[in-house]
């Protein structure tokens, strides 16, 4: 499996211009809460293509250790902003287990914000069995380990512009 950079860039617009559509007349400026490091890149393409006022944060979470979900999830930066009364936009690289995204959100509720939206650039629908709605998906994808676009394999590989299956990328990563 791959997913070449114009594909990305493609799912990426369709979700801006599904938030851009949901946000139209509303005179709030909701913050977008991009979780660290995997989804830096998606939250870079993601905000050039926001039409309103915004602001953006980030959390950085982890969940993985090598291939393979730890199953708990840790806050490495924490949540600094006033979120109280706000709209939040979670933007996550990715949700499969939904782990993180359970965590995340027990976090953001704490907070009391007036309503929080999550933003996934990938989902995997075999594996997510949580009841929390992913409310904007810019690909569904099987359940395989993949690296690329802000995705890693122990740190390496984020910086491709495309999306491999693991075993994929390891033929092709000569890229690097």
């Amino acid at each position: 499996m791959s997913i070449s950079e114009q594909e990305i860039d493609k799912a990426i617009q369709a979700v801006a211009d599904k938030i851009n559509a949901d946000h139209k007349g509303d005179d709030s400026i909701p913050l977008f809460l991009s979780v660290l490091n995997g989804a830096f890149m998606f939250a870079s393409s993601l905000l050039k293509r926001i039409t309103f006022p915004c602001e953006i944060s980030f959390v950085k979470l982890a969940s993985y250790h090598g291939e393979r979900s730890c199953g708990k999830v840790t806050e490495l930066i924490g949540i600094s902003d006033a979120l109280v009364g706000r709209d939040i936009i979670v933007i996550e690289d990715i949700v499969d287990t939904g782990n993180t995204y359970e965590s995340l959100m027990a976090t953001l509720m704490r907070h009391k914000p007036r309503s929080v939206k999550i933003a996934a650039m990938l989902i995997k629908p075999e594996v997510y069995r949580k009841t929390l709605p992913v409310d904007y998906i810019a690909m569904q994808i099987p359940n395989d380990f993949i690296v690329g676009y802000g995705l890693d394999y122990n740190g390496l590989g984020r910086n491709l512009p495309n999306i491999y299956a693991m075993v994929q990328w390891e033929v092709n990563s000569s890229e690097l």
